[in-house]
């Protein structure tokens, strides 16, 4: 069974130590932000060898640089958890019509989803546009008042291990924040703080659970 700290640490960038904004995976299995493998990447060129922060490991910058590094999905779901455990059971004016709680306005539509992208409650009618324009159509919303039951996984979630392709991902390993397969646990991680990947994703969901009950009672 994981922590609440180690469920934690899922969400955290080893480098800047904040929550993990637009999580990128190096062939070693470490993640990280973008913008900060931005700026260790800074002055290198595509096909230049740089070290993995963590590990050391070296890899190859790709030719587009950092930005040809796969996202980590299951980082991205677990962040998309939280912030959906955030969204307030209270009502509350929408935030796009009516101008926020702090801000007074003639319209007071009370708001009914929170977009996990946006970062914003929206009301019935903005829910509407939200799904029509173009810029947000495919923006996560979520009922406000519901319990984050987990957000699906994207249907272009890596299942298949970065270092050895044929295998599946099956373990989280804490200690280096990594998914990793039975082959890769085998072969370095073996005294490692690790769990099956889908406990971890169900602890997680919990505990999220949990801390809007605390908030709700």
């Amino acid at each position: 069974m994981a922590t609440a700290k180690q469920l934690d640490d899922l969400t955290e960038c080893a480098i800047c130590a904040e929550v993990y904004t637009d999580p990128r995976v190096l062939p070693c299995g470490h993640t990280f932000c973008f913008k900060c493998m931005e700026a260790c990447s800074k002055d290198r060129h595509p096909r230049d060898k740089l070290a993995c922060p963590l590990c050391r490991k070296e890899f190859s910058l790709p030719s587009n640089g950092v930005g040809d590094l796969p996202k980590n999905f299951f980082v991205a779901n677990v962040l998309r958890m939280k912030e959906s455990s955030k969204v307030e059971t209270k009502t509350s004016p929408c935030e796009a019509c009516s101008g926020g709680e702090d801000k007074k306005s003639e319209v007071q539509n009370m708001a009914s989803v929170y977009c996990l992208e946006c970062d914003m409650r929206l009301c019935q009618i903005c829910e509407r546009g939200h799904k029509v324009i173009k810029l947000t159509r495919a923006h996560t919303l979520v009922r406000i008042g519901d319990k984050p039951s987990g957000v699906e996984t994207p249907p272009k979630s890596p299942s298949s291990c970065y270092k050895h392709e044929r295998e599946k991902i099956k373990i989280y390993c804490f200690d280096c924040k990594s998914a990793i397969c039975m082959t890769c646990h085998a072969e370095l991680h073996r005294h490692h703080r690790c769990s099956d990947i889908n406990q971890v994703g169900g602890d997680f969901r919990r505990q999220m659970t949990s801390y809007v009950d605390d908030v709700a009672g």
